[in-house]
């Protein structure tokens, strides 16, 4: 059941609701005042369930904080973002990557006066899905789930956030607000089938019983973690490529959007040493590319001039965006990445790997499911997975989704290394 939650009248201004006591406020109200196309938590369309709210938190709040409890939260510390985790300590993680998307997203939103606790919420939660052994993994775990309806690692975050954390006994999931889920289904724009093609099989069970709305843009919070997802991979991928040595500064020096600034920092710091010319190169690197969405998020919003957060969902167009210039340097930039470093030969190397690893996991556990752990095994009988290939591929995939990238190959080893429990 949704519950609708209290409205501001119409009558009472942001700044009178500003000069409320706290105490007065409750739950509903932001510490900051907000734009008027921002989402207000006073306003949310509410959670799938009824549930009392806090007395302390907004739930907005509320939500970032259940998904930084989450344990699937907490097993992106082991997931591949590049290089797999006993590559090195100072590559990035899934864990890192999130919190650095978070640290932008919450910027932006305060810069752009919006609601920097749904931004957090969702771009904390945005790759909660992910496989072990990042966009390898799953792309291995797609072809393993073709035949039973697929697999997509956004709607595995979804499937994260309604189904799969258990944590409440009236409900599973986490019970999100409305405006959480719908921000992680369509942070990157609308919901587009093509003809034939069919929602994917969270997306269309939540959707029955709590729309989302699909065809529309989703909040101006939800696109703002969705860009700054792209300025923090496009920025620290930069960076571990360096670490790692697959290109050098002066690789770096030749793309449009990174040259000028190199060039000025050596400029200003004569004999600077390499190690912080990195670290300014990103930092400046980062910097531009935010002060560029916020110049041209202004510009959009100005001709748009919308009024409430429905006005930024039926525009039409994303509102949060890099200027023409900028987004052309970009994608230069994300062009020589994937070629010197997604598709560096030692990345390869563990496409090799895991590329073993996935579909033995998968099809091991399809053919003997009595060899998954004792509760998983009751997910596979409770979901009818005996007389039923789907549901039972649904759980397997569940499994090894959820998998960190040293629990794969761990479980692995166990499973078919012959000498693995008689060492």
């Amino acid at each position: 059941m949704i519950k609708k939650q209290e409205v501001l009248p119409s009558s009472e201004s942001a700044e009178a609701h500003d000069n409320r006591d706290s105490t007065e406020l409750g739950y509903n109200y932001c510490a900051l005042p907000l734009a008027a196309y921002a989402c207000r938590p006073d306003q949310s369309k509410g959670r799938i369930y009824e549930e009392p709210e806090s007395a302390t938190r907004t739930p907005f709040q509320r939500d970032r904080d259940r998904i930084i409890h989450a344990s699937a939260f907490r097993r992106l510390k082991y997931k591949t973002q590049v290089f797999v985790y006993h590559e090195g300590d100072h590559y990035r993680t899934r864990l890192s990557h999130t919190l650095e998307v978070a640290q932008i997203a919450r910027s932006l939103a305060r810069a752009l006066m919006v609601n920097e606790d749904l931004a957090e919420a969702v771009a904390l939660a945005h790759d909660l899905g992910h496989t072990p052994f990042a966009h390898i993994g799953e792309e291995f775990l797609k072809q393993c789930m073709e035949p039973y309806d697929g697999f997509e690692h956004n709607d595995q975050s979804l499937r994260i956030l309604t189904k799969l954390e258990r944590k409440y006994p009236g409900w599973q999931g986490l019970n999100m607000t409305w405006e959480t889920l719908e921000g992680v289904v369509k942070h990157n724009g609308p919901i587009e089938l093509k003809e034939g093609q069919k929602l994917p099989t969270t997306l269309k069970d939540v959707q029955m019983h709590f729309d989302l709305r699909l065809e529309t843009y989703a909040s101006i919070e939800a696109q703002v973690a969705a860009i700054a997802d792209d300025i923090a991979y496009n920025n620290h991928d930069v960076e571990d490529g360096l670490r790692a040595g697959m290109f050098g500064l002066h690789d770096l020096e030749e793309l449009e959007l990174m040259g000028p600034i190199i060039g000025k920092i050596k400029q200003d710091w004569p004999g600077i040493e390499e190690h912080y010319v990195v670290q300014e190169t990103i930092r400046e690197m980062i910097g531009t590319m935010v002060n560029d969405v916020f110049d041209e998020t202004k510009v959009r919003l100005a001709d748009l001039a919308p009024q409430e957060p429905d006005d930024i969902r039926l525009a039409g167009s994303q509102m949060v965006a890099f200027s023409e210039d900028m987004y052309r340097q970009v994608e230069e930039l994300r062009a020589f990445l994937h070629k010197r470093m997604y598709r560096h030969y030692t990345v390869n190397r563990i496409w090799l790997k895991v590329e073993r690893i996935i579909p033995d996991l998968f099809n091991v556990f399809m053919k003997h499911y009595k060899l998954l752990p004792d509760h998983w095994q009751q997910r596979v009988e409770e979901a009818g997975g005996l007389i039923d290939n789907i549901a039972q591929a649904r759980i397997v995939c569940d499994y090894i989704a959820g998998m960190t990238d040293r629990y794969a190959i761990r479980e692995h080893e166990r499973l078919f290394d012959l000498y693995w429990d008689l060492r």
